[in-house]
């Protein structure tokens, strides 16, 4: 039994040779292929960078409200493609319309005072007018009055000469005195008449100068109140939103009856017109890198299909300067890290088709010919 065994367990002696002739074959096909693919990827890494650290990118425009309100409908829903000035939301505008007619209301209001101002000022004048005239006849009163007190001194000088030689009655005497002091008081009072008059006149030149002041105030309420109706219009026209550009919905979290703020982020609209890539390469990759260069860009989701592009630009600073908190070598204990520098690649076939199916986000992996 023993010898049986052992006659199974043993290999024959003349397979042994076969086998130790088959390894150095596999061991060299092993090298040869190894060696190939590594003098291959040499060859290519001279004349390529690749990234894999690379995505679909997109313009992305948010939809915001310029008025607060409550949201009277919603015209769109998720992914809905939609074209430039295309309503999206409107809000309750009844009481933009309010402050419209209010403002309305203020501007005739205002206009309305100019109207009093310009009438006033009319007013003014016409008592100018009239004071002036009240002035004249004052004064030719008063030379009248000049004339008559002339005439009076030589009538009393007359009477005072005679009366010395009783040739009049003393009751004569006593008139002409009495119609020399008539005359003067009468002068005296169409003096202070005029005195009166010509202060008149001053007032209401005053007067017409600060009337004439409030038609320039008022003038600049209207302007005012006609800037107050163009913005309560423009209020009114902020409560129907529109697309802002070509493109497709992101989803919308809004019902009817939902408040929203001015300036709040409602949803997005992913303008999809114009798509590019937005690849992150190392910083030891750039030295040969340069605007113009060929891409072929592999996007994950089209396995197989190789899409064309070219580099457009390069970005200013490294993404970790555009960081929320950007690091500080110079602070703290340094430590080097490979910095990425975020390259712009633009599609260049217009007529790959497939172009339209790609997505902002989609992981993409571009090969840099820098030769």
């Amino acid at each position: 039994m023993e010898s049986q065994t052992k006659k199974t367990t043993e290999v024959p002696e003349s397979e042994a040779p076969k086998k130790r002739k088959i390894f150095p074959i596999i061991l060299a096909i092993l090298i040869i292929v190894g060696g190939t693919f590594g003098v291959t990827k040499f060859i290519h890494s001279l004349h390529h960078e690749e990234t894999d650290d690379a995505q679909i990118d997109a313009n992305i425009s948010p939809v915001i409200p310029r008025v607060p309100g409550y949201v009277a409908a919603v015209y769109v829903h998720d992914n809905q493609r939609v074209k430039k000035g295309d309503t999206l939301i409107v809000l309750d505008d009844r009481d933009l319309k309010i402050r419209l007619d209010q403002a309305k209301a203020a501007l005739l209001a205002a206009q309305s005072g100019l109207d009093v101002a310009q009438a006033t000022t009319s007013a003014s004048k016409a008592n100018i007018s009239t004071s002036q005239a009240n002035v004249s006849t004052v004064q030719a009163q008063i030379e009248a009055a000049k004339v008559n007190l002339w005439r009076a001194n030589q009538d009393y000088e007359r009477y005072a000469n005679l009366i010395k030689d009783h040739s009049i009655t003393q009751q004569q005497y006593e008139q002409a005195l009495a119609a020399r002091q008539t005359a003067e008081k009468q002068l005296q009072i169409l003096q202070e008449q005029r005195n009166a008059a010509t202060r008149q006149t001053s007032a209401a030149a005053s007067q017409s100068n600060a009337t004439s002041q409030q038609i320039s105030v008022a003038q600049a309420t209207i302007e005012q109140r006609k800037a107050d109706v163009e913005n309560a219009q423009l209020n009114l026209s902020y409560a129907v939103i529109t697309a802002p550009e070509d493109g497709v919905v992101s989803k919308i979290n809004m019902q009817p009856g939902q408040f929203v703020n001015a300036g709040q982020s409602l949803f997005s609209i992913v303008i999809d017109k114009n798509i590019w890539v937005t690849a992150n390469f190392k910083e030891t990759q750039m030295e040969k890198m340069r605007a113009g260069q060929k891409v072929i860009i592999h996007v994950d989701a089209f396995p197989g299909h190789d899409f064309e592009g070219k580099v457009v630009s390069f970005a200013p600073a490294t993404g970790a300067r555009f960081s929320l908190l950007p690091p500080d070598n110079a602070s703290g204990n340094f430590v080097k890290v490979v910095q990425r520098l975020p390259v712009k690649i633009e599609f260049t076939d217009p007529k790959d088709q497939d172009i339209a199916m790609l997505r902002p986000g989609m992981n993409v992996d571009v090969d840099v010919h820098i030769d």
